[in-house]
């Protein structure tokens, strides 16, 4: 399988819905459109920052659906489509892959907690069945587990595994999977205050949560380390770390939710068990979103 390797900003959607809880399509085509001609280098729509946990599948389908119409062939769309039950999982792949995905972002499997062996098995049993690229996410915080570097090195071998989402924010391990990756493996942050390191590391880009609100500046951070100027990488990187940090004052995606309707992009509408930004951390949002230059409405 030839498949380019995915480099650059990719942003976790987030699911736009409407007061009464429903998809905001609207909301959805209009974010999506705007941010591809910010410039982002892909989508990520229905993962963790999409609320996929508490969408059903049509829904999930759906949503994917209006990226890729939106999208028109301009930038990938890994479309989430992992979970803790293997065979579901599979399932969902083929569900977004008809929907017009290009990748499948899979998380390592949440509550089960499995072994290094059960991980192994999960993901290759996706990899085999599914009908296009996986790309591997780890996020410990969530999943309760831990992809090891020996393990991912392992999946890297399987030839429709194409890419990792890191998100364990241990640089050590990341490293470690750079140094051995094969060429075919793109290794992307999970965590938008690593961006800069891991691809000053080796890496190669981001699946962003911020960049949600600051798609083109997320885009131009990426590109300018991957072209190693430090510099303009570092200044963008500044620029961004204190809305980066208020992103995260509470479960994502609470705080990236508040800033786009502050930005007029969204209504400020999330699902339960997820509650609107607690009042003390809005000022924190606001202030940085005003730091990185962006126009609140």
């Amino acid at each position: 399988m030839n498949t380019p390797l995915l480099t650059g900003a990719y942003t976790a959607l987030v699911t736009p819905f409407n007061a009464d809880g429903s998809l905001d399509e609207a909301a959805y085509a209009a974010l999506v459109e705007w941010q591809v001609t910010e410039g982002i280098h892909g989508l990520v729509p229905v993962g963790s920052t999409g609320e996929a946990a508490t969408m059903s599948l049509e829904e999930r389908v759906r949503a994917v659906r209006i990226t890729v119409e939106q999208v028109k062939g301009r930038v990938p769309v890994i479309a989430g489509a992992g979970g803790n039950d293997t065979k579901v999982a599979i399932e969902t792949s083929k569900a977004m892959a008809a929907a017009g995905a290009t990748h499948l972002l899979h998380v390592s499997p949440m509550y089960s907690k499995p072994p290094q062996r059960g991980i192994l098995a999960h993901f290759r049993a996706i990899a085999d069945a599914a009908p296009r690229p996986v790309v591997v996410y780890n996020v410990p915080g969530r999943t309760a587990s831990n992809i090891e570097a020996e393990t991912m090195l392992a999946l890297a071998e399987h030839p429709n595994i194409v890419a990792l989402k890191e998100a364990s924010g241990n640089l050590t391990q990341i490293t470690e999977i750079i140094r051995h990756r094969p060429a075919t493996l793109s290794v992307l942050s999970g965590d938008d205050g690593l961006t800069l390191g891991v691809i000053a590391g080796g890496g190669h880009g981001v699946v962003s949560v911020i960049s949600n609100a600051v798609p083109r500046l997320t885009a131009q951070l990426c590109d300018a380390a991957s072209r190693g100027e430090v510099a303009t990488a570092r200044a963008i990187h500044l620029r961004l770390h204190a809305f980066t940090q208020a992103a995260f004052s509470e479960s994502n995606p609470i705080p990236i939710k508040a800033a786009l309707a502050m930005m007029g992009r969204i209504q400020n509408q999330l699902r339960l068990p997820l509650v609107p930004l607690a009042t003390q951390h809005v000022a924190r949002v606001r202030a940085g979103l005003l730091e990185a230059g962006v126009v609140l409405a």
